[in-house]
């Protein structure tokens, strides 16, 4: 069986002790990651840190260059990378164009596409003010040394939203991926690394001990994480201590409220694929669907019919739509949370039952007769299952979008934008959609409110929040 290996100064770096990745789907071994030492971690760390001066001090036009060929670099191992997501962390390879599945091809042109954009972007000096007697201007430095930790969700993708504005600033970059789906991120740093300069992108892999040692490094000058709110805040208490700046995206429940006036038919492949896109397991996908009375029923019924015409099995397989939970522990949660609803008097329309055999399967679940309050509702259920909430006015259902203290998405689905956009306004939510849920852009900005984080990622913000302001005033 094969044993990856991390990158760390250029060279490939393996450990006495190792852990295995699982396909969620078989139940197979796919290969053994190392476990780093804390003596790796530091290494790694070194490594960026000694890397950095030169990397920052390149002339701009040739790291927005290298990072070019990186973007060239994964096209030319798309399918190669395509297929390690699919293996290791569930969702099918679908493809790219808008009928296509919405898989792990997808993710592996969002990683080309999020290193295209950031590379494009200028920084230029901004003039904050100048008269007669002074000229003050606004310029963008690296921070220093970047500590990025990836979920496993998206863990190709969310590495790269991390690692590539990071670097386009003039930053060094320590990676670690999640325990759950470590081999594809490794593969990906390990070919794309190769256009580098030594130190200037490393890895680092494990458990959560690994992270830690990450965060508590002195010489961390940035944490990027993505991730659970309760590990993000273990994360922001460990910052608070060194005062290492963070961009923190954290957990989401999404509330998608449909007005009185919107078609059933209209909205419901995209109210779908809201909820359902990568299993659930995206942190603003839709996770608590306000209806209203007057058309709950049709709701209900036209995102039934969707649900049992998706084919659920092994991605690799053709014509699959529907994957795996990734995690064994992930699942639990999700049968927890629907048993939970079934005993509470809730009534399953379509899915609800765990299907057996190697892979966690568990089939596109919807749920009514549910109120807030529910832990079904309350909690994020990060898997294939949608609660649809009836209400009566939509001042309570607004009411209820906010309840919560997350804020990372939310949508807001209906005939009349003007109406959309009043109430989308209203919503306490980093991004509120109009007819649409969790289509992100790497020009536009994405981060949460209240307990889904700080800071944004994407776009010129996103690229800001990587570097510091530094003021050079003039005297005339």
């Amino acid at each position: 069986m094969k044993t990856f290996e991390n990158t760390v100064n250029g060279r490939r770096v393996g450990s006495a002790r190792t852990f295995e990745s699982k396909n969620p789907a078989t139940g197979e071994t796919l290969g053994l990651v190392p476990h780093s030492t804390p003596e790796q971690v530091a290494e790694a760390v070194s490594a960026a840190r000694a890397a950095q001066p030169a990397w920052a001090a390149r002339p701009d036009a040739e790291r927005k260059a290298l990072l070019m060929k990186v973007a060239e670099a994964i096209k030319a191992n798309n399918e190669y990378l395509a297929e390690w997501v699919t293996r290791e962390q569930g969702k099918p390879l679908g493809g790219v164009g808008p009928d296509q599945v919405p898989g792990a091809r997808f993710e592996i042109w969002g990683c080309e596409v999020w290193t295209q954009v950031p590379a494009s972007l200028e920084l230029p000096v901004e003039v904050a003010f100048e008269d007669d007697t002074r000229r003050d201007e606004v310029h963008r430095k690296p921070f220093g040394v970047v500590a990025a930790i990836a979920p496993w969700n998206w863990p190709l993708l969310i590495a790269i939203w991390q690692i590539i504005p990071s670097l386009r600033a003039g930053n060094t970059v320590v990676l670690k991926p999640s325990e759950y789906t470590s081999i594809g991120t490794l593969e990906m740093v390990r070919i794309i690394a190769e256009v580098l300069p030594p130190g200037v992108l490393n890895t680092v892999s494990g458990g959560g001990d690994v992270g830690a040692a990450l965060v508590e490094n002195t010489d961390i000058d940035k944490i990027m994480f993505t991730g659970s709110t309760a590990t993000g805040a273990r994360i922001a208490a460990t910052a608070a201590r060194n005062l290492t700046p963070t961009t923190m995206e954290l957990g989401g429940n999404d509330a998608a409220i449909v007005l009185p006036d919107a078609d059933p038919k209209a909205i419901a492949m995209g109210l779908f694929w809201g909820a359902f896109l990568n299993m659930g397991q995206t942190c603003a996908a839709a996770k608590r669907l306000y209806v209203p009375d007057n058309l709950h029923d049709a709701v209900v019924a036209e995102l039934k019919a969707l649900a049992e015409a998706m084919p659920m099995g092994n991605g690799m397989e053709p014509g699959i739509a529907i994957g795996p939970i990734q995690n064994r522990m992930q699942f639990d949660k999700v049968v927890s949370l629907v048993e939970d609803a079934k005993a509470h008097g809730a009534t399953v329309v379509c899915g609800g039952k765990e299907t057996g055999g190697a892979g966690n399967f568990y089939p596109v679940t919807l749920v009514t007769g549910i109120a807030d309050g529910s832990r079904l509702v309350d909690e994020e259920q990060f898997g294939p299952v949608l609660p649809i909430i009836r209400y009566k006015d939509v001042e309570s259902a607004i009411a209820s979008a906010n309840r919560l203290d997350v804020g990372l998405g939310a949508s807001v689905w209906s005939a009349d934008i003007g109406k959309a956009r009043a109430v989308a306004s209203r919503i306490q939510a980093g991004t509120v959609w109009i007819n649409q849920h969790g289509t992100i852009h790497p020009m536009v900005p994405f981060g949460g409110v209240k307990s889904s984080g700080w800071g944004v990622e994407f776009g010129i913000d996103g690229l800001k929040s990587v570097t510091q302001p530094q003021v050079i005033s003039l005297k005339k």
